[in-house]
């Protein structure tokens, strides 16, 4: 795949065209440029802070870096020296998740959020000297009215007077700067905080089918650049949400809980709307540079590119379609999931010669997967060549080839078993059936997809059908009574589960056991259902506990004699005990709500659907990571990871180009500079790293300040993949304890902080959910 071009158009022929082709903007053409990108190595690495670097963003002109970390501090470096101008005590107690400069303030005004639940506004030109060390400032403004930790800023260009912020508490607040430095307001009567522009605090759907009940804990929020006015939020479910300032309700306080607003879009992909995915929520939702399409980062998952108006290969989808894709019906209903197609502007300026050529280019690369496919290996290889040709040039190939190309790609999904390859088997098998509905290959990939599921009963009616396309097939015949016969166990388990109504002994009178953490949540307070609420006004759900375990990342900090493999880090356990109510309650004050015994019938909203998926990375182990769009053109896409590495994707063919090693643990933060080929990424270690394309030659594998990589690509992505997979296997879908609702806070993990999950997971009773927070 290496000799296969890129969709950016030859550099020099670039170049060339700019004497008689003033229609373009080259710079932003250049700014990222893929044969750039496959030489980007590690410039310089500002060090000036004494914690994880949570937090780094460009100011406007690109002339400035600012960053924020676990120290509580703000460092300002100057771009064009690499040097630290301004290292500020934030006063902040807790770590620093979010900075921003404030637009037109001069680059004077700078705002931070911390998991102290505190926005802090300073301005540089009170500093009280010019120094490094002069960093003694006191906040402009200073906003307490988050009752949770601040997860993002969100700035507006052009816009000095306000910023948003987004908190775990389910409310995003937006403070103005000229209503007041202060929140609550100062003074002797005790005043309410009306800056709640949105208030989730009862907006979070288990299931795209769910109405909203519980807390949305928000990670993340972004305002588009081309229009202000749309603000994007994600939190603790799998559904992003557009809202249109202008269309929300007048901001409100905190004293009562009001019903999530309607927003304008939620987004998801379709396969991560279902039930039984409680564990799942969002690190990072970012708009494109020109405002048409969102990048949605999900933990313990990939990040998925979706379009904002529902245009250009996006589709819509409902509750009732989702059952749709795994229903067998001879003939197709309408949902239609639109196959990728390239840009129709683009082909339109492409000559009729070079089509025959394009063809051709394409037969070849499906050849190329479908040897994969036989042989059994170069599987990602042969999806990415699927990829190519789906996503670059559809348009070009008849139905013929696009229906080959759909099921050799389901085929090798279902080969390669990566996190949810096999809803995109599903996807594939059921464009392909919507241009032959009696294919075979697309109804047995479609079986085999079902039984990795568990889908028997779906399985074995597509099977079925294939065995009428094919009666002759050996192949088919023996899986038909395959399924049958998991069908029979699987109802045969089903009735043996049913009859067996032998309560457990409860935990603590197992002899031999160690204290549970049910059972320090139940000792540590009575469960009192008459309880009043505010009694318990500060925690997202009915009773919480809080249990802590602290190690250190530093090298100078701990006994000497720690073995050094270790990566030692921290570990945060929130154990929520929720009710038999609704489960979810007012972040801040003691927010009253009315019964809902009285509403009507919820009626799902309809959903945007994925329109490309980038896979390789792990993003399992913190939930600040990013994904971000490269360039003043967004043509690329880039992660973090948690293996120390950050990746680089083409956005039009989700095609992997680059990886990179960024950190000794983790990268979460990933920025591209607004004009160069520069980006900064930043993560666990203590430091932040600038990259630019200085490496004498170009590959996918780049190292940090040594060099290149001399490991294999795939072998490193094939463990990532498989670390991912295990994730929901191993801790985020597994079953803690049957009433509690429990939040993992992974800052830094280690192999200590593994063995404590084991060793809670292995002490707890019953059900539960587990979740990253």
């Amino acid at each position: 795949m290496d000799n296969l071009g890129f969709h950016d158009r030859n550099i020099y022929n670039i170049l060339d065209s700019r004497t008689f082709d003033h229609r373009h903007d080259f710079n932003h053409n250049l700014q990222m440029h893929s044969s750039l990108i496959r030489r980007l190595s590690q410039e310089t690495e500002l060090e000036g802070h004494d914690g994880c670097v949570n937090a780094v963003a460009w100011n406007s002109k690109g002339s400035l870096l600012i960053s924020g970390s676990d120290d509580t501090r703000i460092n300002i470096w100057s771009y064009s020296s690499r040097k630290l101008l301004h290292s500020i005590e934030t006063g902040h107690s807790a770590n620093i998740f979010c900075t921003k400069f404030v637009p037109e303030t001069n680059d004077e005004l700078v705002v931070s959020g911390a998991g102290d639940a505190e926005v802090r506004l300073f301005n540089l030109s009170r500093l009280s000297g010019s120094g490094v060390d002069d960093g003694l400032i006191t906040p402009t403004a200073h906003y307490m009215c988050h009752s949770r930790r601040v997860k993002k800023l969100a700035v507006e260009a052009g816009n000095p007077n306000v910023v948003w912020s987004a908190s775990e508490d389910g409310t995003l607040r937006q403070h103005d700067f000229r209503e007041g430095a202060s929140c609550p307001p100062a003074g002797p009567s005790r005043q309410e905080c009306r800056n709640i522009l949105l208030d989730l605090r009862s907006g979070a759907k288990r299931s795209l089918a769910d109405p909203p009940r519980n807390t949305l804990s928000l990670k993340s929020c972004d305002i588009s650049s081309s229009r202000p006015h749309l603000l994007l939020v994600g939190g603790s479910d799998a559904f992003a949400r557009l809202y249109d300032r202008r269309m929300l309700p007048p901001m409100s306080s905190c004293a009562k809980r009001t019903s999530p607003p309607p927003c304008v879009n939620y987004f998801s992909p379709m396969h991560l709307s279902e039930r039984g995915r409680s564990g799942l929520h969002l690190t990072h939702v970012t708009f494109s540079p020109n405002g048409e399409e969102v990048l949605l980062s999900y933990s313990g998952e990939h990040v998925y590119l979706m379009n904002v108006n529902n245009a250009g290969g996006g589709m819509r989808y409902t509750s009732g379609d989702v059952s749709k894709l795994t229903s067998y019906s001879p003939i197709l209903n309408g949902l239609e999931l639109q196959p990728p197609v390239a840009d129709i502007r683009k082909v339109g300026r492409r000559r009729r010669s070079s089509v025959a050529t394009t063809v051709e280019k394409c037969r070849e690369l499906v050849e190329i997967a479908k040897s994969s496919l036989e042989e059994g290996n170069n599987l990602f290889y042969g999806i990415e060549a699927c990829n190519e040709v789906l996503y670059g040039n559809s348009c070009d190939i008849g139905p013929i080839l696009l229906y080959e190309c759909l099921c050799t790609r389901a085929g090798l999904f279902l080969k390669r078993k990566w996190k949810n390859d096999v809803h995109m088997a599903i996807r594939d098998c059921y464009s392909a059936r919507r241009i032959n509905s009696s294919s075979f290959k697309a109804l047995y990939f479609m079986s085999e997809a079902l039984e990795q599921l568990g889908k028997h009963k779906e399985a074995l009616d597509f099977a079925t059908a294939a065995q009428c396309v094919a009666p002759s097939s050996q192949a088919i015949a023996e899986k038909v009574e395959n399924i049958k016969k998991n069908v029979v166990a699987a109802e045969a388990e089903k009735d043996n589960k049913a009859n067996d109504g032998t309560p457990k002994p409860p935990e603590s009178s197992r002899p031999g056991r160690v204290v549970s953490v049910s059972d320090i949540l139940y000792r540590s307070e009575p469960h009192n259902e008459d309880a009043p609420r505010s009694d318990r006004e500060d925690s997202d759900y009915d009773e919480e506990l809080e249990l802590d375990f602290e190690t250190s990342m530093s090298g100078d900090e701990g006994p000497s004699n720690v073995e050094p493999n270790i990566l030692h880090g921290s570990l945060n356990l929130r154990i929520h005990r929720r009710g038999e109510g609704d489960g979810s309650n007012g972040s801040c004050g003691s927010p009253s709500s009315s019964p809902r015994n009285d509403t009507p019938s919820y009626q799902p909203e309809a959903v945007i659907d994925m329109k490309r998926r980038y896979v390789g990375h792990c993003n399992v182990g913190t939930d600040i990571k990013q994904a971000s769009f490269l360039g003043q053109e967004g043509e690329f896409v880039a992660s973090g990871s948690d293996d120390g590495r950050w990746f680089i994707w083409e956005k039009q063919s989700g095609r992997l180009i680059k990886v990179l090693l960024g950190d000794k643990a983790v990268v979460n933060c990933v920025q591209s500079h607004p004009f160069d080929c520069v980006v900064a990424t930043s993560g666990i270690d203590n430091s932040i790293k600038l990259w630019s394309p200085t490496a004498p030659v170009p590959s996918i594998m780049g190292g940090g300040a040594v060099g290149p990589e001399t490991g294999n690509f795939l072998e490193a992505i094939e463990r990532l993949g498989a670390a991912l997979l295990n994730f929901w296997n191993g801790f985020g879908c597994m079953n803690l304890l049957r009433d509690p609702y429990i939040h993992l806070s992974v800052l830094r993990a280690d192999q200590h902080s593994a063995q404590l999950l084991l060793e809670a997971k292995e002490a707890a009773a019953d059900g539960g959910d587990l979740v990253e927070s």
